[in-house]
């Protein structure tokens, strides 16, 4: 029994750790994305002035 409780520990840690680092990413991919967005705004803005 104690094998398949340490076996069933492993597996959700695993798991726990992955959804952990998909989290951080897609927080990182969100950052980046408003980074952009907001460089391309003020490119087209200062064109607009010209």
């Amino acid at each position: 029994m104690r094998p398949i409780l340490f076996a069933i520990l492993g597996i959700a840690a695993l798991t726990l750790a992955g959804c952990g680092n998909t989290a951080n990413g897609l927080k990182r991919d969100g950052q980046d994305t408003s980074r952009a967005l907001d460089n391309a705004s003020n490119r087209v803005l200062s064109q607009n002035g010209k």
